[in-house]
This record gives structure tokens, sequence and C-alpha cells, in this order.
């Protein structure tokens, strides 16, 4: 062989050798069943659905059974579609004169627990006409279920348990949760309803133990909020945060941010004080449903648990940030929400 054949082989090989060996971090593309490796960003072997680690493209490249064609892969493009329709079949969101809203003070200085707004944030709201509604109703009855303070156990009555079903069975009926089954299940997600409400309910209601046994849930985190050492985790939704508020027992302070819609459902980043205990930045959608903020929340855990979610809402971008519990799990090693809101600037 000539020696300049030899080089171009060589050259070749060496190609080839650098395109496998040197993959992106985050694409399972020539990374199928490799040995785990814990410093690896995401994994492409048979365990990472069990572990909820899999990298974006898993099922493209690997082709595991369940989710075996590249179609049943969720794509950006796909989210963007979705939310959108999720967002115009929002039925029960607010109306512009339902809600007014007085937000004072805008504020970049965050980390001082300043009181820059002497007035509440919500001055009113047509409770009569959004509260009589099922989703709101039954979203409502579970609010009072739960202890705000990590480390202190739940311990649900029978009663609190049907109003979990109830709340699952009133958002169901929704076009909205119509919408997002219709999307997973298409996507290879899942094969009929009840198994979809059925890990609805293990993900956001199921409990687990932040510091005593069964003191946390999703649910609890993500929409009622949470208080450990003097400040606020979680306390992610408006009508809590209306209902807090009305009651005396929060106590809003500035806002950060303000979104780009100009009709309900909006978004704030906000900060406050609940019970003397500090949320410093937290953000949440504003006049939407139950079933709405339920639905992106589930689609972003669903598709892309543990991180950005990017979606569109009325052409406008938002991202939603999840997070997985990975100290204990449900059924066949599958994770529970810890986590999950919007991304604010």
């Amino acid at each position: 062989m000539k020696a300049s054949a030899f080089l171009l082989l060589l050259g070749a090989t060496c190609s080839l050798a650098s395109s496998s060996l040197y993959t992106a971090p985050d694409s399972c593309k020539g990374r199928c069943n490799e040995k785990y490796n814990r410093q690896d960003d995401c994994h492409c072997n048979t365990k990472c659905e069990k572990y909820q680690n899999c990298c974006d493209d898993f099922h493209v490249h690997c082709g595991q059974e369940g989710f075996s064609k590249s179609d049943d892969a969720i794509s950006k493009e796909e989210l963007q579609k979705v939310s959108e329709r999720l967002y115009q079949s929002d039925s029960n969101k607010a109306e512009e004169s339902d809600i007014t809203l007085n937000k004072q003070a805008l504020t970049a200085q965050t980390k001082h627990e300043e009181d820059q707004s002497p007035e509440r944030l919500f001055s009113s709201v047509e409770e009569k006409k959004l509260f009589s509604k099922p989703t709101y109703a039954s979203f409502i009855k579970l609010l009072d279920n739960y202890q705000k303070k990590v480390g202190k156990g739940e311990d649900f009555t029978a009663e609190q348990l049907k109003e979990q079903d109830r709340f699952l069975e009133e958002i169901m009926k929704t076009e909205v949760m119509k919408e997002l089954y219709r999307f997973l299940h298409d996507k290879n997600r899942y094969g009929t309803e009840e198994a979809f409400v059925s890990d609805l309910k293990e993900m956001w209601f199921g409990l687990y133990s932040r510091e005593k046994e069964d003191d946390s849930s999703g649910f609890e985190h993500v929409f009622l909020g949470e208080i450990k050492g003097g400040k606020v985790s979680g306390f992610h939704n408006w009508i809590s945060f209306y209902l807090q508020e009305k009651q005396g027992h929060l106590n809003y302070l500035s806002h950060n941010y303000d979104g780009p819609w100009t009709s309900y459902p909006d978004v704030l980043g906000l900060q406050f004080s609940w019970d003397g205990s500090y949320k410093e930045v937290g953000s949440a959608f504003i006049g939407s449903s139950p079933e709405f903020e339920f639905a992106l929340y589930s689609l972003c855990f669903i598709s892309r648990p543990g991180k950005v979610c990017h979606l569109k809402l009325g052409s406008y971008d938002l991202e939603i940030q999840t997070y997985t519990w990975d100290k204990s799990t449900y059924g066949n090693g599958k994770k529970y929400i810890a986590t999950a809101y919007v991304k604010t600037p």
C-alpha cells in the first residue's frame, strides 16, 4: 500500500473513532447500552428510564421497548405546539375583569426582605364566578389538607383521599386535560386514560420524606408551599396566594418580573412573606385555571423530568423547570415530582 493511501485510510479511521468517542455529552448517538458513569450528564443504558436520567434523544437512538420509534420522542417543537393548544383550550381561565391586581413595587433587589408594597397584590377576585367552577372548587378543597412546615408528617383521612380523586375526576373532564392525554397517548407514554390518571395521582399526591417520613408531596410543594428554616419553598399558585393573602397569613412585598401577556393567564415573579417566613424569588401563573397549571407542569415533568422545558403560550416563549425527587420512588422505579415552576429572568 502506498504511503499516501495508508495515511488517508488512517485519517478516516481516526475520524470515525473521534466521532464515536466524542459524541455530544447530552446525546445517546453512539452511546446505547454503554456502562453507567456518574460523571455523564445523562445516560443511555437499559436502566436510565427507571431512574429517569436518560438523554432527551434516548428513544430516537436506542429504541427501547415501549418507545421504540423515533416518532415517540417528544421534540421541542412538539412541546411548543401542544402547549399552545393547552393555552387555547383553557376555557376556565379568568377574564380580564375577574381579577384586579395592584402590583406596586417592581424591584431588582430580591435578597432583602423589604416590604415595598403597602397594599395587597389582589385588589379583587370574582370568587363567586371563578371558585364555583368544579375544577376550582375541588382544587380549593385540597388546600387545607396539608401541614406547611417540613418535618410534620401528612396523615390523610378517607375524605381527604377522596378529595384528591374528585379533583382528578373534575380536571379530566376539561378539554385541557383531554388534550394533554391525547398528546401523551399518541406519543406512546400511556395506553389508557386510567393509567394516565393513576400515574398523575402517584407523581403529584404520593408522599415522600423531605425531613420526616411522609411529610411532603409534589402537589403540596408546588401548589401550597412549604416552610423550612424560616424560608418558603415552592408555593407557585395564584389561588393559594390570594386566599392566604385574604386571610392575613401572607404579606406581598414586591415583584421582580411581569410577563408579556396582556390577558390571563399571565406570569409574575414575586417576593412575599408567609406566616413570617420569606420567599425571595417565586413565580406563579396569574388567572389560569387549576387544570391548566396542572397540565403544563405534568407535561414538562413527563417529557423533560429534571430539566428545562421550552414551551409557547400565545406566541410567547415560556420555560418551566422541573426537578425529580431522587430519594424514593413509586411503581417500577418512577420518581415523584420534587418541584415545578415557571422560570423567570
